[in-house]
């Protein structure tokens, strides 16, 4: 077991950037098949939306629920720093990809931190281009201080996170995005790896040379964001937007172990796993076994 981080974990059930489709049980069931104790980790607490999800989507902004993930995102950011501020490693337990803006912002109000994004999406649509408004499938994009400015400049803050201070690691998504008219984020500054390159050249290659070039940039450290939907469809089903390929769970335990053994992690955000479409509990164990694997 290496120097581990002490861990405290926040519940975020936040589903206002997706749908109540059952991601905001995600916090409930990971915690039920032990994640806390396997990790010696210490509960700090929930950050409950304060308003109802709504439906319409905004004419100005083209976005879903703006205000309430902005005043969620400003709650959430203040109980990431307390935990920050005690020197703790926060793990965030969502709810949906939105959650990402809270925590980054919790980072940036401190100073320069950097962010390794593990998704099967690249979460980079602009309001105008998203089919369905969802700000998950726009978090990459708002804090990378792309889109509109209610969610994109918190607290003035703008960017969040600069783009050359980003991996996106392992999305396998540009053909579907690019149907779209999605910006192609390998435009952009950000290390973007596609998962076809992962496996080309190798997990372990593929992290420790992404780590090294982030580490590379004058960072006080950098965010874990870890979407389940990274995982091979074969194996983790249980999430709202499928793709075909991922990654395996003993890959997401040793992508995670590198970033940890980095000593430049500060926290880390878990989402869109949908335990309602899990029916025997199979695939919530085994990741919180390949996650817990990764952390310890």
């Amino acid at each position: 077991m290496h120097n581990r981080p002490e861990y405290s974990v926040i519940d975020a059930p936040s589903i206002l950037g997706l749908r109540p489709t059952g991601v905001e049980h995600l916090p409930k069931a990971l915690r039920a098949a032990g994640f806390l104790e396997r990790l010696n980790a210490e509960y700090g607490g929930i950050v409950a939306p304060s308003s109802p999800y709504n439906y319409s989507r905004d004419e100005e902004t083209k976005l879903l629920n703006a205000e309430a993930i902005k005043d969620y995102s400003h709650r959430l950011a203040d109980a990431v720093n307390s935990l920050l501020h005690e020197n703790k490693f926060p793990i965030v337990l969502g709810g949906d990809c939105s959650i990402l803006i809270g925590n980054l912002l919790a980072l940036r109000r401190i100073g320069r931190y950097g962010l390794f994004f593990i998704d099967g999406h690249a979460d980079f649509y602009r309001p105008e281009e998203s089919p369905t408004g969802e700000v998950a499938d726009m978090d990459l994009a708002i804090v990378s201080g792309h889109g509109a400015d209610i969610l994109s400049n918190l607290e003035d803050l703008k960017p969040l996170v600069m783009e050359r201070d980003v991996v996106v690691f392992g999305y396998r998504d540009s053909e579907q995005s690019a149907q779209y008219g999605c910006y192609d984020i390998k435009s952009t500054m950000m290390n973007a790896i596609e998962l076809i390159d992962v496996q080309r050249v190798g997990l372990q290659n593929a992290a420790s040379l992404a780590i090294h070039e982030l580490l590379k940039n004058e960072l006080l450290g950098f965010w874990i964001h870890l979407d389940a939907d990274i995982l091979d469809d074969s194996i983790m089903s249980a999430v709202d937007y499928r793709l075909p390929g991922g990654i395996t769970f003993s890959e997401l335990s040793n992508l995670l172990e590198l970033l940890i053994l980095s000593k430049k992690a500060m926290g880390m955000s878990i989402t869109i796993f949908n335990p309602t479409l899990d029916k025997d509990g199979s695939m919530t164990r085994n990741f919180v076994a390949s996650i817990v694997e990764g952390l310890c």
